[in-house]
């Protein structure tokens, strides 16, 4: 028999930690000398700590190791394969925020694009033809207003807008999709804004699949803010001959 001190240090842990598994129920020990409260420990319990350790090693948790200690294989593989799962998908997040980071770092923007999804909305609009981006601002009413154009990126000739209209106009309705938002800080030219967005959906493989909308919202105070929306889904990528 070991007391408590001699555990710990054969297996590698501390006091701290076999007195907290036995409070919880995972680790009792095979003897308390009432006289004087050591705790002693056999080959079973150094067998248990050590299977405790190794479950640890594996992902997972006191909680689980608890119902996981003494079940059978199968229900301690099916939570090993719930484990794994659960990393996987922890680690393609972490993946999917570094690359966000290095290219933030690679090619430094003025806005911060993020993917959600949107709910479908109905506006009433008027179709216009443009020449030129810089006409937009121009065409485009106070706010609160929103303005939509038909564009995969950079334009090299006229191409189509819509602002939104009080009365007159067509009804379009935005059907729920995945999108990239931005909003534009106050120093940048929504533009300049509107390229970088467009380079950021290139560099992400990510295709524009309806309009861009261009938000142009006012609050109470009368604060001026401009949120870019474009809708989006994975370009397909065609295998090399």
């Amino acid at each position: 028999m070991w007391r408590i001190g001699q555990l710990a240090h054969m297996v590698g842990v501390s006091e701290r930690t076999l007195r907290h598994y036995d409070k919880i129920g995972l680790l009792a020990p095979a003897a308390v000398d009432r006289a004087t409260g050591y705790r002693w420990y056999g080959v079973a319990e150094l067998s248990r700590l050590e299977r405790i350790r190794g479950l640890q090693r594996l992902g997972l948790p006191l909680r689980q190791i608890a119902d996981l200690l003494d079940a059978p294989e199968a229900q301690l593989r099916q939570a090993l394969s719930e484990i794994v799962t659960g990393i996987k998908r922890d680690i393609a997040a972490l993946a999917t925020t570094a690359a966000h980071a290095e290219d933030h770092l690679a090619t430094p923007m003025s806005i911060l694009p993020q993917q959600t999804t949107m709910r479908s909305r109905r506006l009433r609009v008027r179709r216009l033809h443009l020449d030129h981006p810089s006409e937009l601002a121009a065409v485009c009413p106070a706010p609160p207003a929103t303005l939509l154009t038909w564009l995969r990126g950079q334009p090299t000739g006229g191409f189509t807008a819509a602002v939104t209209s009080d009365r007159d106009g067509e009804q379009l309705t935005l059907p729920a999709r995945a999108v990239v938002r931005a909003v534009v800080p106050p120093s940048t030219d929504v533009v300049r804004a509107g390229q970088e967005l467009f380079g950021w959906l290139h560099r992400h493989h990510l295709a524009i699949t309806g309009p861009t909308v261009e938000e142009h919202l006012i609050d109470a105070e009368g604060a001026h803010a401009v949120v870019l929306e474009a809708s989006v889904h994975p370009q397909r990528h065609t295998p090399s001959a």
